[in-house]
């Protein structure tokens, strides 16, 4: 797997059956390394519901090529947008990398407007990939700085996947990681499973063992234990999105995380692109979660363990409030300690300005 995400996320252009964007279809690993061809925006939104490409920056690679995807078939782009965007609700970037692409495309003259949309997903890919070296570098600053030399190195845990899966380069925490083991700084990373779909079981270990990381995988109620046992150092979490005070919505079970490292004095660190960042969520109340089907916790024909119709509560994400991060580690910097002002500080520009606007247009 390149680091570049050309196996993980591709356009294909020139085929029998026309252009299509192209996954390496997550919900077959580590099994099965296949691809899944998405040759219209229903396949692709069918893709993203499905989690066969998730995470939350690659879901914004994924939705400015499903817009590409749409203009270069003829098909209604306003339309195609609005699909993808609410494809998966927490997820910012999604809506980012639709906008991104619609803005060129609408800004085009419509010969060339195709074309332009596609040129600003490859922009897009390419920025990531950078963003993604760029937050290698910060968080490893981050950590040197924060915890004590050990002659073994460090003992990180992580939650969920946040590797070259979820992303245009690296990644964005497991990239951290990654970092720290080049720099011969990492002893042991600790992996959730990350229920219930098991993302941390299933890709994070995948990863790692790609990367030569030494990693060990445990049940998601364990973490306490390691805490406990002075076993953990840091946590490195992504983020699905970041409110405008700082609070951070990621994959279910991150949030007991932060409670557990703050009883027990642990950095809890969010590494994430300053597009994870959502200006107009002002809290961690206002940002939508998305509730999942009941079969992915009950289990389906043979391979059920609960029985038939007994409620289920299945969000796919919760929230850490600012005051329970360490830091958020960005491309452009590290936010810490978190709070509206100095997020605000790291993250206004002219990325922001840019996102401004895109979102003008896609509410116009």
């Amino acid at each position: 797997m390149a680091d570049d995400m050309t196996a993980v996320l591709r356009w294909a252009d020139e085929t029998e059956g026309g252009p299509a964007v192209v996954l390496l279809d997550q919900t077959r690993l580590p099994a099965h390394e296949e691809e899944r061809w998405c040759r219209d925006v229903p396949a692709l939104v069918g893709a993203i519901r499905e989690l066969a490409v998730r995470g939350a920056p690659v879901l914004g690679l994924a939705g400015a090529y499903g817009v590409a995807l749409a203009a270069a078939r003829g098909d209604g782009v306003e339309a195609a947008a609005g699909e993808l965007a609410e494809a998966r609700p927490t997820a910012v970037n999604l809506r980012h990398g639709v906008e991104r692409a619609r803005a060129a495309w609408r800004a085009a003259r419509p010969g060339d407007a195709a074309a332009a949309a596609l040129g600003a997903a490859r922009e897009l890919h390419a920025e990531d990939a950078r963003a993604s070296a760029a937050m290698a570098g910060h968080g490893l600053e981050l950590l040197t700085g924060l915890l004590p030399a050990r002659a073994a190195g460090w003992r990180l845990l992580t939650h969920c996947n946040t590797g070259a899966l979820v992303s245009g380069g690296g990644g964005t925490a497991l990239a951290v990681v990654r970092a720290a083991h080049t720099a011969g700084r990492l002893e042991r990373l600790w992996v959730d499973e990350t229920r219930p779909l098991l993302q941390g079981a299933r890709l994070t270990t995948w990863e790692a063992a790609r990367w030569g990381l030494p990693h060990t995988l445990l049940a998601d109620n364990a973490a306490g234990s390691l805490f406990a046992a002075g076993q953990v150092d840091a946590v490195l979490i992504g983020a699905d999105r970041v409110s405008a005070d700082g609070s951070v919505a990621n994959k279910v079970g991150s949030y007991p995380l932060a409670v557990l490292a703050r009883h027990h004095g642990v950095p809890f660190v969010v590494v994430a692109p300053v597009s994870t960042v959502d200006p107009d969520t002002a809290r961690g109340a206002d940002i939508i979660i998305e509730q999942r089907d009941a079969e992915e916790v009950t289990g389906t024909g043979d391979g059920r363990h609960a029985p038939a119709g007994v409620a289920v509560h299945n969000p796919a994400f919760d929230v850490t409030p600012p005051d329970l991060v360490s830091a958020l580690v960005t491309e452009r910097g590290t936010v810490g300690p978190m709070d509206a002002r100095r997020l605000a500080a790291v993250c206004d520009g002219p990325r922001a300005t840019e996102l401004r606007e895109a979102d003008g247009m896609m509410k116009a």
